[in-house]
């Protein structure tokens, strides 16, 4: 069928599902037969991975699309990015102390419980228990929050209407293998990503980093702690995790710091950084090792807020979810489980701009030759470095950090 066409046939059918929901008023459950038709032709790469027909059948029977999901394309209707905290909350809002103090009290529980799990699991893969601990954390609250969408119909959904089809259709043939391979179906909820268990792990991850950790002759990370952190662990380890080294130090910079060389293309030994005013908070002492660490500035609030020096292990982290604001709240929890100690600064209340805004200071700063990343709405470290040279090139206060005024000064 042609492009234009499916798109025609997709609009009619997305109006006649909301239509028939609107007049029944309740959630629609129109047939949607092109729906079906996709799914239909999934089937060769199904049985290419070993699923039975029985099986397929039983996992599209009945499915029709969850219009409910961000991230659609569906004609007619406007869609943003999905609101994730990461990208839209300023840091101060993103990592709150009494979060923090919640999630440490809690996390310092489960790592005397799960002592010999997390003891064996820094010695067979090299992470720190309370890295794994953190993770589980931040994901589901240490499995209290439970994501209730069935997972095959999020991933059939986003296949074929969604923004990155070929990634979840790929990943949604991972999933009818899943249940191939005996995963109960009622276990297998999702967030609207397609991410599940306690350490949220796509079908395709669940296959590269699944790891029958307690021994009971199968991967369960719906329900087994062992398993799951330990598929945490393998995950950061396949993705370069190097034992020994910290993620991060937070540190405190001296009142001429250059914010606009805080990217990872900047790096440096951390011995280099001290002479250059940079010092460790709460006076930590670093060893002969780590002060020969190659390192490089962050400050996710450009000049206000808390630095830090980070590691390869911080771009591990990013690996797992590309946030610096992610990355930050996993490795100052695993902190906090080792350490009650907060941030040494506080977060300034600064407001964090709308991703159209950013977007626009983006396409600025390429078409000036400052940027050279993704024009995506977020103000990550090479977007901050490139508004601190923008701004140094202009003769403008350098503090690294998108606001209206500087978004004002750069269209005029």
């Amino acid at each position: 069928m042609p492009a234009t066409s499916a798109g025609m046939t997709r609009m009619r059918i997305a109006l006649s599902i909301i239509l028939t929901g609107f007049l029944l008023g309740a959630p629609a459950r129109a047939a949607d037969p092109e729906f079906q038709q996709f799914l239909q032709a999934l089937w060769p790469e199904a049985q290419a991975k070993g699923v039975s027909r029985e099986v397929f059948d039983a996992a599209i029977k009945d499915l029709e699309p969850d219009l409910t999901l961000p991230d659609l394309i569906i004609p007619g209707r406007v869609e943003a990015q999905p609101p994730q905290a990461e990208f839209v909350q300023p840091p101060s809002a993103y990592l709150k102390e009494a979060t923090f103090d919640r999630l440490t009290a809690k996390g310092r529980a489960l790592a005397v419980q799960h002592k010999a799990t997390l003891d064996r699991i820094e010695k067979e893969f090299g992470v720190p228990g309370p890295i794994v601990l953190a993770i589980w954390g931040r994901e589901t609250d240490y499995g209290s929050y439970k994501v209730g969408r069935d997972v095959v119909r999020v991933l059939a959904t986003q296949a074929y209407l969604g923004n990155r089809k070929d990634m979840f259709r790929d990943e949604l043939i991972i999933a009818f293998k899943m249940l191939q391979d005996g995963v109960p179906r009622a276990q297998m909820r999702s967030s609207w990503g397609g991410a599940m268990g306690f350490v949220q792990l796509m079908p395709s991850e669940y296959y590269l980093y699944g790891t029958d950790f307690d021994g009971d002759g199968r991967i369960d990370i719906f329900n087994s702690v062992p398993d799951s952190l330990a598929a945490a662990a393998k995950q950061l380890v396949v993705k370069g995790w190097h034992a020994g080294t910290p993620w991060a130090y937070e540190v405190r910079a001296p009142a001429n710091a250059d914010c606009s060389v805080g990217s990872p293309d900047h790096a440096l030994p951390m011995a280099e950084w001290l002479k250059r005013g940079f010092v460790p908070v709460y006076g930590r002492k670093l060893s002969t090792a780590e002060l020969a660490e190659d390192v490089s500035l962050l400050q996710p609030e450009g000049s206000y807020g808390p630095a830090f020096l980070i590691t390869r292990n911080y771009h591990v982290l990013k690996g797992y979810n590309p946030s610096d604001l992610y990355v930050l709240f996993v490795g100052h929890l695993a902190d906090r489980i080792s350490d009650p100690r907060p941030f040494a600064t506080p977060w300034s209340k600064t407001d964090q701009l709308r991703s159209t805004d950013v977007q626009a200071m983006q396409r600025v700063l390429s078409e000036r030759g400052f940027y050279k990343d993704k024009i995506d709405g977020k103000a990550g470290m090479f977007t901050r470095a490139a508004l601190g040279a923008y701004q140094k090139a202009n003769g403008l206060k350098v503090d690294c950090w998108p606001t209206p005024a500087l978004l004002g000064a750069m269209r005029n």
